[in-house]
Parts: C-alpha cells; sequence; structure tokens
C-alpha cells in the first residue's frame, strides 16, 4: 500500500507546481480550513485508515481547530467537509437542484458509466425505480424469506466440525450467493455463480484502490473483473431472453420486460444490485457480530427475543411475520449501523453559489457530508461511544440518522440487507456460542473492513 502512495505522489508532483502557479483565491466567506498541498491537497490524511467506530485523527483534528464545516482540498478538488447535521441534511434534500452527485473519476471507470450510483436526472429515476422494483419484490415473496432461511441454514451446517470461522469470507459468499438467487435465479454450485464470485473478490479489491492503471496493480485486475461479471451476467440475460415467460416470475423476467431499459443498463443495473446486496450487507452482518461478540448483556438479550421466536412456531423456515417479532433485532441493527458507520461520507459537488446558515458553499467545489460524524456526535446520541441498542427504544433518529445515505440516492436495498442479517443472527444464536478476538476491529479504509477478517471461535449448541 505504501509503494502504492508513494507511486501516486511522484506522478503528481509535475502538477503541484502547476497548481501553485495557478491556484486561485478563495473566496474569504467560505468556511475556515486548511487546503494542503496542491492537487493531492489533504486527502492522503483524509484516508488514512481509523476505526469505523471513530472518526479519525484527520476530522477530529479538523473539528477541533475549525468546527464542524470546514474547507479543505480533498480528491483533486476544493471541497467543503460538514459534520453539522442540519448542512447534511439539506445537501442530500437538494439533489440534481443544488447539488449533484460527484465521485472520483477513479469510481466511474470502475463501475462503468450507467451505474445507479453515477448516472443523474431521470436515467437515475428509472434506474432506481428498477431497484426498487426489486427490493418490493422480494419483500413481497414468501420463496425470498424461505431462500435466506435455507441458505443461512446451509451455511450453519457447514460450521458444524469447525472450531473457528473467518466471518468475512462465511458473509461475502452468503451475501453473494443470495444476491445471485434473487437476481439470477441461480443456485450457488451453478458454474456462472462460481465466476461471479471470484470475480467479484477481485473487484471488490480494487474498488477504493488509487487508480493506476498498469498491469498487475489491485485497480487494473478490479476493471478487467468488472468486464469479466458484465459478460457472464450479459450471457444469462441473453439466454432467459430467449424462454422469457408472459407471466413475470421473478426479478429477471421483469428486468428484461422493461422496454424503458437498453441491454447495457440491464447489466449495470444486475451489476449494482449484486455490490450493494455482496458488500453493504455482508459489512452488516460482520459488524453486528463483531459489536455483540464486545457486548455480553446485549447479547444474551438478543439470544432470548430469537428463543422466544422459536419456541411460537414449529422447526419450519422463518418467514415475514417472525421477522417482525424481532423487535430487540432491529434496534441491535441500527445501532451496529450508528457505531459501524458502513457509509462513512457520501461525494457532491455545488451546482451554483450556495449559501445555508452563514457558510458558503461555492459553485463548482465538492461538499462532503460526514454520516460518521453525525452518528458519533454526544450532542446528537448519548454516551455515543457506547453500543446501546436500548437507546431506538421508543426513539425517532430520522434527521440525524442516515446510515445508507438520503434524498434521491437513499439505499433502495437498506430493508432487504436488515432482514439478512436478522435471519443469520437467527441461526447463529441459537446453534451456536461464538468469541471474537479484541485485537480484530472494524476499520474505515474508508470502506469498512476488518484487518484479520473477524475471525470467530465457535461452540455448537445442539445438532444442526
Amino acid at each position: 500500500m505504501f509503494e502504492l502512495l508513494l507511486l501516486f505522489l511522484l506522478l503528481s508532483l509535475p502538477c503541484v507546481f502547476l497548481g501553485l502557479f495557478f491556484a486561485k483565491k478563495h473566496p474569504e466567506n467560505v468556511p475556515p480550513g486548511s487546503m494542503g498541498w496542491p492537487l493531492v491537497g489533504e486527502t492522503l490524511m483524509f484516508l488514512k485508515p481509523h476505526k469505523s467506530n471513530s472518526i479519525g485523527t484527520f476530522l477530529q483534528d479538523h473539528f477541533t481547530r475549525y468546527g464542524k464545516v470546514f474547507k479543505s482540498h480533498l480528491f483533486g478538488s476544493p471541497t467543503i467537509v460538514s459534520a453539522d447535521c442540519d448542512l447534511n441534511s439539506f445537501v442530500l434534500q437538494n439533489e440534481e437542484k443544488l447539488f449533484k452527485c460527484s465521485y472520483p473519476k477513479a469510481v466511474h471507470e470502475i463501475l462503468g458509466k450507467s451505474s445507479m450510483l453515477l448516472v443523474e436526472g431521470d436515467v437515475h429515476k428509472r434506474l432506481r425505480n428498477v431497484a426498487i422494483c426489486f427490493t418490493n419484490i422480494c419483500k413481497s415473496s414468501p420463496k425470498y424469506f424461505y431462500d435466506i432461511d435455507k441458505h443461512v441454514r446451509e451455511t450453519m451446517a457447514s460450521w458444524k466440525n469447525r472450531k473457528e470461522v473467518i466471518l468475512n469470507k462465511e458473509a461475502k459468499k452468503l451475501t453473494l450467493d443470495l444476491m445471485v438467487k434473487q437476481i439470477l435465479d441461480l443456485e450457488p454450485e451453478h458454474p456462472s455463480a462460481s465466476r461471479i464470485l471470484e470475480d467479484f473478490l477481485t473487484f471488490m479489491k480494487g474498488f477504493i484502490s488509487l487508480p493506476i492503471y498498469l498491469p498487475g496493480t489491485s485497480y487494473t485486475k478490479a476493471v478487467k473483473a468488472r468486464e469479466r461479471i458484465c459478460s457472464t451476467v450479459k450471457s444469462i440475460l441473453e439466454e432467459r431472453k430467449v424462454g422469457l415467460r408472459d407471466e413475470k416470475i421473478d426479478y429477471l423476467d421483469v428486468i428484461l420486460s422493461n422496454e424503458s431499459l437498453i441491454d447495457e443498463e440491464r447489466v449495470s443495473t444486475v451489476l449494482d444490485l449484486l455490490l450493494a446486496g455482496y458488500d453493504t450487507t455482508s459489512v452488516l452482518i460482520q459488524i453486528v457480530v463483531y459489536f455483540l461478540g464486545q457486548s455480553p448483556k446485549v447479547l444474551e438479550h438478543l439470544k432470548e427475543e430469537h428463543q422466544e421466536i422459536r419456541k411460537r412456531k414449529d422447526t419450519g423456515p422463518l418467514n415475514l411475520e417472525d421477522y417482525k417479532q424481532m423487535e430487540f433485532t432491529q434496534n441491535v441493527i441500527q445501532e451496529a449501523l450508528r457505531c459501524g458507520n458502513i457509509v462513512k461520507f457520501v461525494h457532491r459537488r455545488a451546482l451554483k453559489d450556495v449559501y445555508y446558515k452563514g457558510y458558503f458553499i461555492p459553485s463548482g467545489w465538492k461538499v462532503l457530508p460526514i454520516a460518521t460524524a453525525i452518528h458519533l456526535d454526544p450532542s446528537n446520541y448519548t454516551d455515543p461511544l457506547k453500543f446501546n441498542p436500548w437507546r431506538w427504544t421508543g426513539q425517532e433518529k430520522e434527521k440525524t440518522f442516515a446510515p445508507f445515505g438520503g434524498g434521491l440516492r437513499l439505499c433502495p436495498g437498506a430493508d432487504l440487507g436488515k432482514i439478512e442479517t436478522a435471519f443469520f443472527l437467527h441461526h447463529l444464536l441459537l446453534n451456536f456460542r461464538f468469541q471474537t478476538y479484541d485485537e480484530d476491529h472494524p476499520l474505515a479504509y474508508p470502506f469498512v473492513d476488518f484487518k484479520r477478517g473477524l475471525p470467530i471461535k465457535i461452540e455448537p449448541i445442539e445438532t444442526i
């Protein structure tokens, strides 16, 4: 990693002097702050890994020196960084009016021009509606709940003779298998499903890497892996087209019959859904288990809830009604999202000069609403560093709680991730005692990951 950072700096040196020469004087009434080096700015310090249940030394230092809103130079652009709850909400709610999505060019290259994360206007609305359609189909389908229960049971069964599992690996395989099944109607043992899983592992390793397109780099491997995934998905879509049914039985039927989509958008939408279901949900499962391993009282209370659910039904699969009874489980998931901060910040850019609460944001400047800072702010949450699921009982924190973004780009599949996590917890707690290791913890790179992959010791409670 150090070598890549050094290479990035060396490649940037010729531009540093040009930046100094052509640098423009920033308006005097923008928030205070430090712009750092020309071009590179303070990006490397901002991206320095830190525990995801903290804001990191860079933000801590800058908030102390400049306040909750400050200026910086990040990702090659002058930037306003915000930990102000009202300003963050204002930015997210004014998507395509005052602000636009503005991810770095490297993200565009790796996701493709038709990714829902990057497109704007009517195209974004159209693709988002397709994703919402997928979510609604799943939530209304008994088969979806049956498939989750089946896949989780099979995962747990594969653990019965093991004393330790690497949860990172297990959760990623489980969640991608579920998404491949729901979107492409493929079982895990299908050759295409195996190819997608293998390529996704390569894809994710390079997703946030430095954008150096040279043979052998993680970024180059990720771009090529995406091409292979798209090729596999396109072949599956073409095969299904031949036998497209009048009755829309699954999501693949629905997306193929949607005449507003071109083939490239269909493939990209499938990739977006696979990415969201694979990465976000697998990380959610990991951070919930991590915090439970650190909180014996919470773990015991959660286990009692799931024991009561099992007592009220036979040994059959979990369903929607069972999920609705998991009230404390919902609190645990909410609190893990608040403390673990899967999404640390989002990228936006001002479309025009914006004045808000005394802050001036110049047209063309990036804006980074920092969700982590809001979630860990003592003015928003009592004792914010403590994992306390009971804080969610009878309380509404909609304004300050934004684990999946907000506005027009609120993650449409967030509920699915919670359902899958809840079912996973049910079978884990009723079949195993587990223990985490103190030396492993969630790190923000800014994407959340565990350095050791979150190994957990397991001991079967009963035969599965």
